[in-house]
């Protein structure tokens, strides 16, 4: 099984041929409100690829409460752990430019009240086989889920996707098995412009590192003297919104199931490349069924 300690927001998503720039309108061609977050995308994309998920996190008693929590249901994930707070819950303003690039505003609403795991979460946590986390929760809260795994004998794999880009304290990383930034992100980690030296300032944080390159594929190291480039598949995109999501879910579930690096990153990359071919964020993720037939197709 696979818990996911993260966000969850409702993304109102903007289509048009050309992002605005500061004090310009523009006119756009296509508008929808699609559940998204880093979070509840991971547990969605981690559940279509054949995984057991529970995804743990808040929203808020607002309007946009019931419709994430019905879309994680619909999608297989356990929210049992989906606990609800006062307030609105997270929101996430995309505007989505032809050819598939995205910018996103997140207003964090009810994932800024999760302090850390609550009530049941630290017993799920400490049952799973990987444990997901992303940085749309209060960081003290991601921290303190991160360590849950280390109180006992649980080997549950902490996968760290460390979105939105912020420092990150020695206490977390003391704790993450695998980070999976892409390559803006592992450049604000690292202070190095060239993937490839950030995927090595990386690996001086953590055992094992992804840094993943849009279409251009994904680099994999690990202390152990392991270095992997896997070439993106190439489709045309129509929209990047939550690819790394999909690529971190779906690398989970290939390693909790026992796949090696090289398999591992065959199989996110497969997922990922679906996902581009279609709008939206949850929208988007592939089932299991369509990441193997593109495996067998010859990825």
């Amino acid at each position: 099984m696979i818990s996911v300690f993260g966000s969850a927001n409702m993304d109102l998503v903007a289509y048009v041929a050309q992002a605005p720039r500061p004090g310009e309108t523009v006119t756009g061609r296509e508008f929808r409100t699609i559940p998204g977050g880093k979070g509840a995308n991971q547990a969605i994309a981690a559940a279509r690829a054949g995984a057991g998920v529970a995804f743990l996190g808040a929203v808020g008693d607002d309007a946009f409460g019931p419709g994430l929590r019905a879309v994680l249901a619909e999608a297989g994930v356990d929210t049992a752990g989906l606990r609800v707070v006062p307030g609105p819950s997270g929101v996430a303003h995309i505007v989505v430019q032809d050819g598939g690039d995205n910018s996103i505003i997140v207003v964090p609403g009810a994932n800024g009240a999760v302090t850390g795991p609550a009530g049941r979460d630290a017993q799920i946590i400490a049952r799973s086989d990987a444990l997901l986390l992303q940085l749309e929760l209060p960081m003290d809260a991601v921290v303190a889920a991160a360590h849950v795994p280390r109180g006992g004998s649980s080997r549950t794999e902490v996968i760290l996707t460390p979105a939105p880009a912020a420092p990150l304290p020695a206490e977390l990383l003391e704790a993450v098995d695998l980070i999976v930034p892409n390559e803006h992100e592992a450049a604000a980690l690292t202070g190095r412009d060239d993937p490839r030296d950030a995927l090595e300032a990386l690996l001086g944080l953590v055992p094992e590192a992804v840094v993943t390159l849009g279409a251009r594929g994904a680099l994999y190291g690990s202390r152990d003297g392991t270095r992997l480039r896997e070439a993106a598949v190439p489709v045309r995109a129509v929209d990047t919104t939550a690819a790394g999501d999909t690529f971190a879910g779906a690398l989970a579930v290939a390693r909790t199931e026992g796949a090696g690096p090289a398999r591992a990153l065959r199989f996110a990359s497969a997922a990922a490349a679906l996902s581009v071919q279609r709008e939206g964020a949850s929208t988007s993720m592939p089932h299991r069924h369509e990441i193997d037939r593109l495996l067998l197709e010859g990825l």
